[in-house]
């Protein structure tokens, strides 16, 4: 083989886009193990994946998901695995929906979450017991757009007490808190509305320890979420009769 055919070779490697299997670039975590690896595609080997509302059909691009009405949910799938530190890499497409997000379950409810609009980012953890005392933190909610038709890329990296999102490798967003710190189960996809796309899910174990760069970096991502811009407030409601009923 040629020294020129192997530089092309080299090249070509180098451009070539980032397959499901491959291991995210992180800034918090150290990936250790792949432990799930799906293109979401048609004719992919599938891993197990628990729908639980919606409908949720792998075509060529990927799994197409839309809310059912009858349902009074939003679209959910989720796969069935147990996790401490973790990265979770995927690409998504808003085709018409209201919003998507990757969400993360605690073993009794939910701990954490992506959120994902047509002109907003927010990063959270959940209310985590929704009648008792715990409250959601939003640790980021943020102007963003996201064109309809459009693929962007997530990285959640989730090590000790906190998790760090980044989009399109560009936009990131960090928080902690002590309920990270235990057991993660069934993460998956949400969707609200008509309809969106994912593909290229990978799911891979994370080492216990952040990197030693994390702090330097964790400084500059907190300069930057403090400067993002914030979404646009909501319209106001009307009065009378359509205010109460929104109250409701």
């Amino acid at each position: 083989m040629s020294l020129r055919l192997l530089a092309l070779l080299a090249l070509l490697a180098f451009v070539a886009p980032l397959r499901a299997a491959d291991a995210p670039a992180t800034l918090l975590a150290q990936p250790d193990k792949e432990i799930v690896s799906d293109a979401l595609t048609k004719d992919a080997p599938a891993t197990e994946w628990k729908v639980a509302k919606g409908k949720w059909e792998r075509t060529a691009d990927g799994v197409r998901v839309e809310e059912i009405p009858a349902d009074k949910h939003g679209a959910v799938s989720r796969v069935a695995q147990k996790l401490q530190d973790l990265v979770i890499a995927f690409e998504f497409r808003l085709d018409g929906a209201k919003s998507v997000s990757l969400s993360i379950n605690a073993t009794k409810d939910h701990m954490a979450r992506v959120l994902i609009t047509p002109t907003s980012l927010r990063v959270q953890k959940d209310d985590h017991d929704h009648d008792g005392p715990d409250k959601a933190v939003v640790f980021l909610n943020t102007a963003q757009a996201f064109e309809a038709g459009t693929w962007h890329r997530v990285v959640l990296e989730m090590v000790g007490d906190t998790m760090v999102a980044t989009i399109d490798g560009k936009v990131s967003a960090f928080g902690a808190d002590a309920l990270f710190k235990t057991e993660k189960v069934s993460p998956g996809f949400t969707c609200a509305g008509q309809s969106a796309t994912f593909r290229n899910f990978t799911l891979w174990s994370a080492k216990p320890e952040a990197k030693a760069s994390w702090k330097e970096t964790s400084v500059k991502i907190a300069e930057a979420m403090a400067a993002a811009p914030k979404p646009a407030a909501p319209a106001a409601k009307g009065k009378g009769k359509g205010k109460a009923k929104a109250a409701k």
